[in-house]
């Protein structure tokens, strides 16, 4: 059971850290060389939104499993005696 934990928390945290790196670095301010730089032509550079969130929202669910399965033992162990 322990060495199906480890398993499974290693592959969030590999995949978790696989989706929070970005992509590439941003453009320039200014622009390439020759173009116009308007409200127009910009694009928004900014920071990406949900890149953890796969990764919370599996950590979550993982500690929710904990605290049901542990709630269940104990209640196993409280009907034995």
């Amino acid at each position: 059971m322990k060495t199906l934990i480890t398993a499974i928390i290693f592959t969030f945290l590999l995949f978790g850290a696989q989706t929070s790196f970005p992509q590439g670095p941003p453009e320039p301010p200014g622009g390439a060389q020759g173009s116009e730089n308007t409200e127009d032509n910009q694009t928004g550079n900014g920071a990406p939104i949900g890149g953890g969130t796969f990764f919370l929202i599996a950590m979550g669910a993982a500690y929710g499993a904990k605290k049901f399965f542990d709630s269940k033992k104990i209640v196993t162990e409280e009907m034995e005696d």
